[in-house]
């Protein structure tokens, strides 16, 4: 080979890409501890921060004694050393990193404990049920953080779906912890637990028989022990514990972040949806033109033409409107999702015809709503149909909420806005106090004529109490006897205002005997 086709062969091969050299070693790059990398591959595998397992530990044991069988203040004590854990968890394994909690996330947390604390103030149980599920889907959402690739169904149940996935995370992480203290020396700390945990059982009995006020101080604080509670409080630990272990896990590996201008497959034409939309606001025109006849017509119009009571008209027509607002909310939120926006025109069209279709749809809720009213008027409250109303409500809101969407057409936040205005919805209920409210209606058609269902109210909580002490008697001690039977006092987890206050009422000894029970129509 001549010089010339050397040289010639050392420019077109450099050295530093023959084979003949080694590769570089990769340079290893930290990863902090509870975040990961903008696009982790899925083999990735995050280790697990010292703080999860005391941090789960600590709210595994806070529950299993602290949250009681009735709606109490211990729900919300729960709550809170669940959200204090993971945030110092949190907080914890990034170090000097930024914090991971946004102004967001802090509003959805403080959802979450407003709901369970509605157990220190309303002893509805029904209320109570709906609120603790509310504060489970804000509490998933103050974990979730910005919205999700995934839909919003994953970000909703995002606590217990990492829950399960954190397993074996936490399995490596503690083979990984037993294995680097392999060889050195271990506190033992099951001596001292075990001593410990025997000097109490072997004090507390003895000073509780020595004084009486100690003793009543230690059954207010110690539930009464057996199989049962055992068992319970077990269920519990587990429940809490991987509650915590799945929000650390689910920070430590959090899903990519959704893009609100991300392209989104959408339809090819207009026509495909501007052409049944324009059908069905037509049809939508057509029936509140109808209504606006019956409104100038007045009640005694709608009967007559209709040939119906007030009783069938409102009830024939409630669900069916309830049903198609639904609906017509659903194909909303489809045309808001799939509609082309590509021209000018097309965003036009969708505002227009999307902007007239929620007005008319507003206009079927109120129509919904004054039937249920009319309902409500001749036959009286209850919890079922002030729930409706409550949810007719939050739909005429949520169309609202389409409305101003429609201005920078972007939806994207339209679901999670609706689960915050549920949100705001529960915690009104909460204030109005469902079953007081819906007593005092009931009672105040007594001076009316009407007749008053008083087996109906005395399967309430004791939140009826005050509204029944107007009542005269019999009816009072028909109200007030099943409610006030078999009232057993609440230890400092079960302390609740609404019970409280009914044992503080002077109320006057109640005979069911006297009672004739009334039925509902």
């Amino acid at each position: 080979m001549s010089e010339e086709q050397e040289e010639t062969q050392a420019h077109a091969s450099p050295p530093w890409v023959t084979d003949t050299l080694p590769p570089a070693p990769p340079v290893p790059v930290p990863v902090p501890v509870l975040m990961r990398p903008r696009v982790p591959p899925k083999s990735a595998i995050v280790p697990l921060p010292g703080s999860v397992v005391p941090a789960a530990v600590a709210t595994g044991l806070v529950s299993a004694v602290a949250m009681p069988d009735d709606p109490g203040a211990g729900w919300f004590l729960a709550g809170l050393a669940f959200a204090v854990a993971v945030y110092f968890a949190d907080k914890r394994a990034r170090g000097d990193a930024a914090p991971r909690f946004r102004l967001a996330d802090a509003w959805w947390a403080a959802a979450a404990l407003g709901l369970l604390a509605v157990g220190m103030f309303r002893a509805s149980v029904w209320l109570n049920v709906l609120c603790v599920m509310a504060a489970c889907v804000a509490g998933s959402l103050a974990v979730v953080g910005k919205r999700t690739v995934n839909t919003i169904i994953y970000d909703v149940f995002a606590v217990p779906i990492e829950a399960l996935l954190s397993v074996p995370w936490i399995g490596r992480g503690l083979m990984k912890f037993s294995k680097k203290t392999e060889g050195r020396t271990r506190p033992k700390l099951l001596v001292p637990v075990l001593a410990s945990a025997g000097l109490l059982l072997v004090f507390v009995p003895l000073l509780r028989g020595a004084d009486a006020v100690f003793a009543s101080v230690v059954d207010a604080v110690i539930p009464e022990l057996s199989p049962g509670t055992f068992v319970r409080w077990g269920f519990l630990f587990v429940v809490a514990a991987f509650a915590v272990a799945g929000a650390c896990y689910l920070l430590a590996a959090p899903p990519l972040p959704a893009e609100d201008d991300a392209p989104r497959k959408r339809l090819a034409h207009r026509l495909e949806w501007t052409l049944p939309l324009s059908v069905l606001v037509l049809l939508f025109a057509s029936f509140v033109v109808v209504r606006l006849v019956v409104l100038f017509g007045g009640t005694d119009y709608v009967l007559a033409t209709s040939g119906l009571t007030a009783a069938e008209y409102a009830r024939s027509g409630f669900w069916q409107l309830s049903a198609i607002t639904v609906l017509t909310l659903l194909l909303v939120a489809a045309a808001l999702r799939w509609a082309p926006k590509s021209s000018a025109a097309d965003r036009g069209w969708q505002r227009g015809l999307l902007g007239v279709l929620s007005v008319l749809s507003l206009v079927l809720v109120a129509s919904a709503l004054s039937r249920m009213w009319t309902y409500q008027q001749a036959y009286g409250f209850t919890v079922l149909r002030l729930l409706v109303e409550v949810c007719e409500l939050w739909i005429g809101l949520i169309f609202l909420l389409v409305l101003l969407s429609l201005i920078p057409l972007r939806s994207a936040w339209l679901p999670r806005a609706a689960i915050g205005a549920a949100v705001v919805a529960l915690l009104g209920l909460a204030v109005l106090d469902p079953e007081r409210f819906i007593a005092d209606r009931n009672i105040d058609r007594i001076t009316h004529g009407k007749t008053l269902d008083t087996r109906y109210l005395s399967g309430f909580s004791t939140d009826v109490v005050p509204a029944a002490e107007r009542l005269p008697e019999p009816l009072r001690s028909c109200v007030l006897g099943p409610v006030m039977t078999d009232f057993p006092q609440d230890d400092w987890r079960e302390w609740n205002l609404s019970r409280s206050l009914a044992r503080q009422t002077s109320v006057a000894a109640v005979d069911g005997a006297k009672c004739a029970y009334r039925a509902r129509p």
